[in-house]
């Protein structure tokens, strides 16, 4: 909740565009990071595991509203909430595809030679593997939404450049059509 509304209030003050960027690099960062949680005793590694978590659920909680936000600003009133819908949707595609991805690296590493030998050093592989594997979803979409212009909205009524807003509301036009 405070991800979302401090990157809520900062979208709307520095521009949905440029802060969805911020929580989007956050949220690769501390994934990546969690799985490469320091390991010189258990403690340290839950200490800084829940670190890194803590910032990924505060990445997360910004990229909430800034994408609900961007996605209807972006569409028009017909196709409003299907855009917000779509996106909503994608969380559950985004669980089944992280389920899999658990299930095919944990079959990968049960059947491996090193599984035999040392089947808790290999479970700490498994772990790592799945967390740092979120970074590729938020990677992805970082390339895609740094490719879109900032909405026009948001540079119409709160930058106040209606030059800049009707340049970017014509190229929005043919990415949502």
């Amino acid at each position: 909740m405070v991800g979302q509304l401090f990157f809520g209030w900062l979208g709307n003050k520095m521009g949905r565009k440029r802060i969805y960027g911020v929580t989007l690099k956050l949220m690769v960062v501390c994934s990546l990071a969690s799985g490469l949680s320091f390991h010189h005793n258990p403690e340290s590694v839950m200490a800084t595991l829940c670190f890194f978590r803590f910032w990924l659920g505060f990445g997360f909680g910004g990229d909430y509203p800034l994408s609900a936000t961007i996605m209807s600003e972006y569409a028009n009133k017909r196709t409003r909430g299907a855009f917000i819908a779509a996106v909503f949707a994608m969380q559950g595609l985004g669980n089944l595809a992280a389920g899999i991805a658990v299930v095919i690296i944990s079959a990968r590493f049960k059947n491996s030679p090193a599984y035999q030998t040392d089947p808790s050093g290999q479970a700490d592989y498994v772990w790592r593997i799945v967390l740092m594997f979120g970074a590729i979803p938020a990677l992805l979409t970082c390339y895609w939404r740094m490719k879109m212009p900032e909405t026009a909205r948001y540079t119409a009524l709160i930058a106040k450049n209606l030059k800049q807003a009707a340049s970017d509301m014509s190229s929005a036009s043919t990415l949502t059509s």
